[in-house]
């Protein structure tokens, strides 16, 4: 048994990844796809859909219309590129929320939450690990002053605690958002950041130099915590 889905996107190449994305998962089959959601509103009244993977951003219908309509006759997969509507669709009492562009892993995951609402007891017969990739995460969300904010986090340079807030920086931005330094090192990937200090986390792959207890990232100096000191050194292959 798997899940019945059917792929709307007014994109032609996110319909083709989307696509090679469901026949690698075991548990879906693509049963249908459109770049068109008024004609993805017949196949769903004339088919029998299980999931819907489904764009918010559309001419004709925007997918949040397109929920409206149909009602809850099957599960939805949001897909977007653009983070603010993340909120308004699990307003909707969607399954998950995808964004562009999408890895596997991720879109992987999200077919498992739709399995185990669909059918608990299918969920733990396709129980198995998620197929690996080079990096499992790619970007984080936070909660900025006035909107829900995607950072890249490639591109984060350092993190700053300040207070209760957090300081993101990268080479051309910084975001402030609410949550304490030890809540976001939780949430960032081991293998990429490392805490140096009380107040600071750093990317390593950004890291141009270490010298004298500083770490340089370019002309950013930041310095290493005593209590840091001996971590930093091992894990830069100089302890």
């Amino acid at each position: 048994m798997s899940l019945r889905c059917l792929i709307i996107d007014d994109k032609p190449l996110a319909i083709d990844i989307l696509a090679d994305y469901v026949n690698k998962t075991p548990f879906l089959e693509l049963v249908g796809s459109t770049v068109n959601p008024i004609e993805g509103l017949g196949i769903l009244r004339d088919q029998n859909i299980d999931l819907v993977f489904l764009d918010i951003q559309m001419p004709e219908l925007t997918g949040l219309q397109f929920m409206k309509i149909a009602g809850k006759q099957c599960l939805v997969i949001l897909t977007t590129a653009y983070s603010d509507y993340a909120l308004d669709g699990y307003e909707h009492d969607v399954v998950d929320y995808l964004l562009k562009p999408i890895a596997f892993d991720r879109f992987y995951r999200a077919a498992e939450k739709a399995l185990k609402q669909s059918s608990p007891a299918l969920a733990i017969t396709h129980d198995k690990p998620i197929p690996a990739t080079k990096t499992t995460t790619e970007y984080l969300f936070v909660k900025t002053e006035h909107r829900i904010q995607r950072i890249i986090l490639r591109d984060v340079l350092y993190v700053e605690g300040v207070q209760n807030y957090v300081s993101i920086h990268t080479a051309d931005t910084r975001v402030m958002s609410l949550q304490t330094l030890k809540g976001l090192e939780e949430q960032l990937p081991a293998g990429d950041f490392m805490r140096v200090h009380r107040s600071f986390i750093v990317n390593i792959h950004h890291i141009t130099s270490v010298e004298r207890g500083r770490i340089f990232i370019g002309d950013i100096v930041i310095a290493i915590g005593d209590k840091y000191r001996e971590g930093v050194y091992k894990i830069i292959g100089a302890g």
